[in-house]
């Protein structure tokens, strides 16, 4: 009973106070970086960088990055314009609190000026929550929600390594509290990148896993941007165009990963779905992904296109002529079609990239246990900050979710209930002699 009451009150009383949001964020002025794009990009943007005469920069990345070398064009691009910087590279998957505080702790004692954020989305995320923390002198969970901060950081420059989160370009921050098991989300428009560097010759040694899933993601913040109440005549263009390179794009860059043409398009079509998203933001998927992510550290990629078909069946009908417009933008359906085959086309196609991209089905940690808390904090998260097309009750998302649970961890009571009903029809079925 108590969770129809919750359910019922959410499907009545939340809908006036989204489109009210909607309403602001069609007026919210959200900057723009300024973008360079192409091969030897980042080192221009380095170049451009020495030019603002910064004391010093922080650069926030990964071992691994740094172990590659991937750095070492823009930091000579830097020292050769005279502008000092110290390294960062202790970032971790989700930007866990801790590690932010470690990296608050270095940019005041080397009174840094200007933070370059180099790497993928937990990169981008970890740099914006520093320079927001430290600009304000707050813990990192003083930050969670929108405009928390009253003062902005200092400049932010990115540079992503993957086609995917889209985070150079967005208003939004990802961390985790490794402590609760949680993502959390700081939004402040400030903490949007002045400048962003999308070099393709960054992407090319990226194992073809990651490609698959950082590409889904890029495709899920594109679909959702685009089916949700809060779409603009600018986010549906950005989220239509995504959606086209991607369908083009990423079986190429999975199946050649030196194909630069390939990861330029992917870059920025990530870079465009993040366009989308900012202006129109998310929904369910992203709601479930986040949990995912929270309890099992599953990528955010991977939970977003395990996700993404389940919960575009589960609005279908809502969003059948979106789905159609998709179709058609995808190439996987023509003109004149009728609009519901249309949308079949479209939801087969999600289904068909991801197995053509190696994206499993089931997500092997996910267990049947956790799936009422999962649901309970996705709906949470849905109802509170998203203008999903159909509102999921707690039911409706535990059901979502038992379609990602492996067979081996599949409710036993399930499995007796269909050994019993096998059993029954066998009683019933006419003996063929």
């Amino acid at each position: 009973m108590a969770n129809l009451i919750g359910d019922t009150a959410r499907s009545l009383g939340l809908p006036p106070l989204k489109r009210a949001a909607g309403l602001v964020t069609r007026l919210l002025p959200i900057p723009q970086p300024l973008l360079m794009v192409g091969p030897g990009a980042s080192v221009r943007l380095g170049q451009a960088i020495g030019d603002f005469a910064h004391r010093k920069i922080l650069v926030v990345t990964d071992a691994v990055i740094t172990r590659l070398g991937l750095i070492k064009p823009m930091t000579d691009a830097l020292a050769a314009g005279g502008t000092a910087y110290v390294v960062f590279d202790q970032v971790t998957p989700d930007a866990p609190i801790p590690m932010i505080e470690r990296g608050i702790e270095l940019f005041r004692n080397e009174a840094c000026d200007a933070i370059v954020a180099f790497g993928g989305g937990s990169a981008m995320d970890a740099a914006k929550a520093i320079g927001l923390a430290a600009a304000n002198d707050k813990h990192p969970r003083q930050l969670v929600g929108y405009f928390k901060g009253l003062h902005g950081p200092v400049p932010i420059y990115a540079v992503p390594t993957t086609a995917g989160t889209g985070s150079e370009v967005t208003v939004a921050a990802v961390i985790s509290d490794p402590q609760n098991h949680r993502k959390l989300v700081i939004a402040d428009t400030r903490i949007v990148p002045r400048m962003a560097a999308l070099d393709p010759c960054l992407m090319t040694g990226l194992p073809a896993p990651i490609t698959a899933a950082t590409g889904m993601d890029a495709l899920t913040h594109a679909v959702e941007a685009y089916i949700g109440l809060w779409s603009t005549e600018f986010s549906d263009r950005m989220a239509l165009a995504a959606v086209g390179m991607i369908y083009q794009n990423l079986p190429v860059a999975f199946a050649d990963g030196q194909n630069l043409a390939a990861r330029e398009k992917m870059a920025l079509a990530s870079t465009f779905a993040g366009l989308a998203f900012t202006r129109a933001n998310v929904g369910n998927v992203h709601a479930i992904a986040h949990q995912l992510g929270g309890l099992y550290h599953t990528p955010h990629g991977l939970a977003n296109a395990i996700m993404l078909a389940p919960v575009l069946r589960f609005c279908g009908a809502a969003i059948q002529a979106k789905l159609a417009v998709l179709a058609l933008r995808s190439r996987v359906g023509g003109p004149g079609e009728p609009e519901a085959e249309l949308a079949q086309k479209f939801l087969d196609s999600v289904e068909a990239m991801n197995r053509s991209l190696g994206i499993p089905r089931h997500l092997d940690a996910l267990r049947e246990a956790d799936i009422p808390g999962l649901a309970e904090a996705a709906c949470r998260e849905a109802d509170a900050n998203y203008p999903v097309p159909r509102v999921m009750s707690r039911d409706e998302c535990e059901a979502l979710l038992r379609e990602a649970l492996p067979k081996k961890a599949r409710p036993r009571q399930a499995a007796r209930r269909k050994s019993t009903t096998t059993k029954a029809r066998a009683r019933k079925a006419p003996v063929r002699r």
